[in-house]
């Protein structure tokens, strides 16, 4: 064997023992699930993520063309789950000049406290909701929920038990609640936070062997964990009227077990419930659930016919009988699996949906008599206070809380092939994804989302999210004109606020959280 034959096998060598040192590494460590699940091959990912910013200036998209999550508001979670710098540089590349619909929020010069400017100024500082849940109809168990930011539905099936687990172990460390979905009450679902129970159509966790709602068996379940409040969920806004869909490759002998249905065959719940049949008989439902209970009870909908939302406030006007919250689901909602044409075009998209239902309620007189909960990529900040301004009280987070421990947006929900881990129940891919380091991702990325609520607040003048209003920001046609969100919805003055009493109480909360936390930095 020549001298360059030696040298070349020896430089082979050297370069395989690298590459398993390097597969070795990737395959044990617990940080990174896509290198966990594809070792070397993975690293190439992260490559294009760090040089892609230079290679898009000339091929490829923009940093906000891609959806359902653009790159820039996927680097913000990311940035801020990893503890990392989520600030951008150099001003903002979104297109204000042309696009429409875009917001702007209108700071105030000298009213109110002003906004923190330390990077993670105000991060660890509460956000509780503005409203009492269950209080004004007098539930045994109301009580004023902790964080204004909480969990959507996702259910343990749609996605992998290490993410259920990562994500609610992830609202202990972050206060904040995290809702069941359908698929019931699974292991990792007890790893320390609270807990939404979602009733579905098919009432999972809830129901005798005949599939049928079984009141006892919803008593006995939410005694045994720690849940704070039941929803019904009436559809959801990517897959509004279908009811749930559960691929059958998903459905292991552990889901199976904790549904009562058979091992890997697809889980569709029914459209419509069978426990009641109307508005009226939907109150009657809520009281019975309420009373056995003695828990806050509301609704999940997405919104389309308006004939519903109707009936449903003039029901509730006498006041004998109503819900404690409304979840309005928009029709750009997440799903782990829907038909096309479901979520592309059934159901309004959020603002829309939300300000039509809201409506209704502020002509009635109701809505400091309810909690609204908003969902539909709420996650983001500029989203989450066109909420709170249009009324909402609360908003849930579902794919943003996917992307904080990990999702890449592959888009493989349905196929049970989720290259990360988080929605899929393939041994192959979920052992990437680490609980225990994810939790306080998730942790992380509510902080800084609560952060940032708290800090445009603050800018624009007063205490809390809740307190902005639909003059507070206004929707941009690109340079031509500007419209406030009251006068684009249609709100008559007033409508978008709390009363008078909801805000005194509100500033009076957030002084002794502050004087609290004043308290405990000086310990």
């Amino acid at each position: 064997m020549g001298r360059g034959t030696r040298a070349g096998a020896t430089i082979a060598g050297a370069a395989a023992a690298a590459l398993g040192g390097v597969a070795a590494y990737d395959l044990t460590q617990r940080k990174h699930a896509i290198l966990r699940n594809f070792p070397i091959i993975g690293h190439f990912r992260y490559w294009v993520e760090t040089v892609g910013p230079e290679l898009r200036q000339y091929i490829v998209t923009s940093n906000d063309e891609e959806r359902p999550f653009s790159r820039d508001q996927r680097r913000w979670v990311y940035a801020s789950a990893k503890g990392e710098n989520n600030y951008f540089g150099f001003g903002t590349d979104n297109d204000v000049e042309r696009v429409v619909g875009y917001p702007i929020i209108k700071h105030r010069t000298f009213a109110g406290p002003g906004a923190t400017t330390a990077p993670h100024g105000s991060e660890g500082t509460p956000l509780p909701s503005a409203k009492v849940l269950g209080g004004p109809r007098g539930r045994r168990h109301a009580f004023r929920p902790a964080s204004v930011v909480n969990i959507s539905g996702m259910s343990f099936g749609a996605l992998s038990a290490p993410a259920i687990e990562a994500l609610n172990a992830g609202a202990a460390i972050a206060g904040c609640m995290q809702n069941t979905g359908e698929g019931s009450i699974a292991p990792p679902h007890r790893s320390g936070g609270d807990l939404v129970f979602q009733i579905g159509t098919a009432y999972f966790g809830c129901r005798d062997e005949h599939g049928r709602f079984d009141l006892g068996r919803l008593v006995d379940l939410v005694q045994s964990a720690p849940v704070r409040a039941i929803e019904i969920k009436l559809s959801q806004g990517a897959k509004p009227g279908l009811g749930g869909m559960l691929p059958g490759a998903k459905v292991d002998r552990t889901i199976a077990e904790i549904r009562g249905i058979p091992e890997g065959a697809d889980c569709a719940s029914p459209s419509r419930h069978s426990a009641f049949d109307d508005v009226d008989s939907m109150l009657d439902f809520v009281e019975l659930v309420a009373d056995a209970t003695g828990l806050p009870v509301g609704i999940k909908s997405a919104v389309g016919n308006m004939d519903f939302w109707d009936e449903l406030v003039e029901k509730m006007e006498p006041r004998t009988r109503g819900v404690d919250f409304v979840n309005i689901d928009g029709g750009e909602g997440g799903t782990g699996a829907a038909p096309m044409i479901f979520a592309d075009s059934v159901a309004y998209p959020f603002r829309i949906a939300f300000s039509e239902v809201y409506k209704r309620f502020a002509a009635a007189g109701l809505t400091d008599d309810l909690t609204f909960i908003g969902a539909g990529k709420l996650g983001l900040t500029e989203n989450a206070l066109v909420a709170f301004a249009l009324g909402a009280d609360m908003v849930n987070v579902g794919r943003e809380a996917m992307l904080s421990i990990g999702c890449i947006q592959a888009q493989k929900c349905h196929t049970d092939h989720c290259p990360v881990g988080v929605a899929t129940q393939n041994p192959r891919y979920t052992r990437g994804l680490d609980p225990t380091l994810k939790k306080t991702r998730f942790a992380n990325y509510l902080f800084a989302l609560r952060r940032d609520l708290l800090k445009v607040s603050e800018a624009v003048g007063v205490v809390h999210p809740g307190m902005i209003n639909a003059d507070d920001i206004d929707i941009l046609d690109g340079q031509r004109l500007h419209v406030s969100l009251r006068e684009l919805y249609g709100y008559e003055p007033g409508w978008g606020e709390l009363g008078k009493a909801l805000q005194d109480d509100l500033v009076d909360v957030m002084a002794h959280l502050g004087e609290d936390q004043e308290e405990d930095s000086r310990h």
